[in-house]
């Protein structure tokens, strides 16, 4: 479980230098003054900036819960292969549905992969349930 939750910590830190490069070539390019990024409001933004922030964001959401899990398996040491499977799943959502925000963005493709995701948090959520509920009937 370590895996997927380092790969997860990896792609958090690839859209935050996705993120910071569209917002230092927003200035270099002179599109956004650098004192838009004070307080971040006053100006338009070119979509690169806007997709990178939000998406972004966005690893700070529905993947907390994903890290959570996660993390509790491995405190529990619930470490099989069913969970395990999940996890790279969920991590395989997230990275595609970084792929598609970040570069063609199509909302429907975008949700199928987000939704996916988001199954498999549920999934991990439940199948620790139904692991942790045995154990303690056992």
């Amino acid at each position: 479980m370590i895996y997927p939750l380092f790969a997860m910590v990896l792609l958090t830190f690839i859209v935050t230098t996705v993120t910071l490069s569209a917002r230092i070539k927003s200035v270099k390019s002179g599109r956004v003054s650098l004192s838009y990024y004070r307080l971040m409001q006053g100006q338009d933004l070119p979509d690169s900036v806007t997709k990178s922030s939000r998406h972004f964001g966005n690893l700070f959401e529905i993947p907390v819960l994903f890290y959570v899990v996660a993390t509790l398996f491995v405190v529990l040491g619930i470490e099989d292969r069913l969970a395990v499977g999940i996890a790279w799943a969920f991590v395989a959502a997230r990275c595609i549905h970084a792929l598609i925000h970040l570069t063609y963005n199509n909302v429907l493709h975008r949700l199928y992969a987000f939704m996916a995701g988001n199954v498999c948090v549920l999934a991990l959520w439940v199948y620790l349930l139904v692991r942790v509920s045995s154990q303690a009937t056992a």
